[in-house]
């Protein structure tokens, strides 16, 4: 069989899968306290809108769109017409106001982006189409939506042109704007742990999306990767290693857009032993125009939880370097 062939014949499969549709959900259903309170600490930085309204009025709406459009092929009835269906499903589970521009783009990486300004689209790469199944697919696209419902793809947008303008050493990217994208790189990383949630709640499997993160994490077939394996692995990353090494583990982190693969399956898991991912299956969620009777509460918990983790970043990097300078005299001294 062709690759679409086998995919036409999973879809197939999948129709017979039950969505229970989140009829006018709320995106703050799902978004995660550290996404939000990351994102008010990004909205408090003195230059952040300065730096934005600069580069809106340089760039403009449509030069953007075109930008990430202008090598991708845009998807329909009669442009990979499986990957449509799936995305139809996607968008009435999540019960997404509207159609989206969806385009594939030809690279091999594993990985897909929402983007835009007034106009979101979402973009996906030819390697994702190809290496996951339509569930897995299904969920990747759910968690682009995700980027979508929550209002994140203008600061995403934003984020990708700040960090190709500051690798090509653009005059526009001076010390405001580089203040700005660490900010927004932090924030990126934390919208992340939202939209899984998001992409979980399109599909409605936790090994489907697990089974999804394995793939982009290193690209195996499913014959040759083990799942359990992958869980292990994460669970050896979260609890192991020394102070120096939860230190390395902060700076590896620090010029990137999307947390470890790891940490995302270990986050994923706790929501799901929460209790909150099963209470939204039954019903249990805050609908469209509701306010997020959570919110300040959310706010308060993850502020508490940046402090604590600032604290014990401060701590660990002082105890290293300490017990460096330590292990340094006591070598001289030998």
């Amino acid at each position: 069989m062709t690759d679409d062939q086998n995919r036409a014949e999973g879809a197939k499969g999948e129709e017979a899968k039950a969505r229970r549709v989140l009829t006018d959900i709320a995106s703050h259903a799902w978004e995660h306290p550290a996404d939000k309170a990351a994102l008010q600490a990004l909205r408090r930085i003195p230059v952040f809108d300065a730096v934005l309204r600069k580069l809106f009025g340089f760039f403009g709406e449509k030069p953007i769109r075109l930008a990430f459009q202008a090598n991708a092929v845009k998807v329909g009835e009669h442009q990979f017409p499986e990957v449509y269906k799936i995305y139809k499903q996607a968008l009435k589970t999540l019960d997404a106001p509207e159609e989206y521009p969806l385009y594939v783009s030809q690279t091999p990486i594993v990985n897909a982006g929402a983007y835009g300004m007034d106009q979101p689209f979402i973009i996906l790469n030819s390697g994702t189409v190809r290496l996951t199944s339509p569930d897995e697919l299904e969920y990747i696209i759910g968690h682009e939506i995700g980027h979508i419902l929550s209002d994140h793809v203008l600061y995403r947008t934003m984020t990708v042109f700040l960090i190709n303008l500051a690798n090509m050493g653009f005059p526009i990217v001076g010390l405001a704007a580089r203040a700005v994208l660490v900010g927004l790189l932090e924030w990126s990383r934390k919208s992340e742990l939202s939209c899984d949630r998001a992409g979980l709640l399109t599909v409605q499997d936790p090994e489907v999306v697990m089974r999804a993160m394995l793939k982009m994490a290193g690209g195996g077939e499913d014959d040759e990767t083990s799942l359990q394996a992958f869980i292990v692995q994460a669970e050896e990353y979260q609890e192991g290693g020394d102070l120096a090494d939860q230190v390395f583990k902060v700076l590896n982190l620090m010029a990137a857009t999307h947390p470890f693969y790891v940490l995302r399956v270990s986050e994923l898991r706790t929501w799901i032993e929460s209790g909150d991912y099963d209470r939204i299956l039954r019903g249990e969620y805050s609908r469209r125009g509701e306010p997020d009777p959570a919110y300040q509460e959310d706010l308060r918990a993850a502020a508490s939880a940046y402090a604590e983790g600032a604290k014990d970043f401060v701590d660990n990097v002082a105890e290293a370097a300490k017990r460096m300078g330590s292990d340094f005299l006591s070598g001289l001294k030998r």
